[in-house]
């Protein structure tokens, strides 16, 4: 039976991502550190092969796309963006510790979201919705195999609302210019909507 391969990588390193801060739909370059890491990456292990490249819109995720696929032109998607964290962008939790509304959003508390931001289910209904159309497009034009540059947050949630084994978000995290690959099948995703993560990306030459 044929099956649909998707892998999703997230974008390289940012410097104020490394300082703590919450950084959602502000457009940043990868930093000089996250550009070196990503070709390091490219040299020592393997990425996935793909003829089809989405991407998020913002600089870090074209950027990623570009230095690990540079023959392929990516299909942007604005839904891919990050999660937008309103006015709590650019800070850390160090300075959101006293906010009450952080508090309850960090514990994940119904209905608690960034001001001005998106809750935790507005982001996830968005790019939820958006990955069930890239999955049928990909069935529907018979293209076997995709990749998806994107943000550590789309990733992590993606895999714990389809993601067999099942898991919590955080269960999925993973280092900046790494991912998972996950196996759709058409039959399992037509009725309950699930896809098989088999392996972390990328691999070792004994890996693959």
């Amino acid at each position: 039976m044929q099956s649909y391969l998707i892998h999703f990588i997230r974008h390289g390193a940012i410097e104020d991502t490394l300082k703590g801060k919450y950084i959602g739909r502000t457009d940043v370059e990868l930093s000089e550190k996250g550009r070196e890491l990503l070709r390091e990456y490219d040299g020592r292990y393997i990425y996935p092969g793909t003829a089809v490249l989405f991407t998020s819109p913002l600089k870090r995720c074209v950027e990623t796309a570009r230095i690990i696929y540079p023959d392929i032109k990516p299909i942007v998607i604005d839904q891919l963006t990050e999660c937008d964290f309103g006015e709590w962008e650019g800070k850390t939790a160090d300075e959101l510790r006293d906010d009450r509304e952080f508090t309850r959003w960090l514990a994940g508390e119904k209905g608690a979201k960034p001001p001005e931001g998106e809750s935790g289910t507005e982001f996830a209904e968005r790019i939820c919705l958006v990955f069930e159309q890239i999955v049928e497009g990909l069935i529907k034009t018979n293209n076997t195999e995709a990749v998806i540059v994107t943000h550590g947050g789309v990733i992590m949630t993606l895999l714990s609302v389809y993601g067999l084994p099942k898991a919590k978000p955080f269960e999925w995290v993973m280092d900046n210019g790494f991912g998972y690959s996950a196996r759709i099948t058409p039959m399992l995703w037509q009725r309950d909507k699930v896809m098989e993560v088999y392996r972390k990306i990328p691999v070792t030459d004994i890996e693959k």
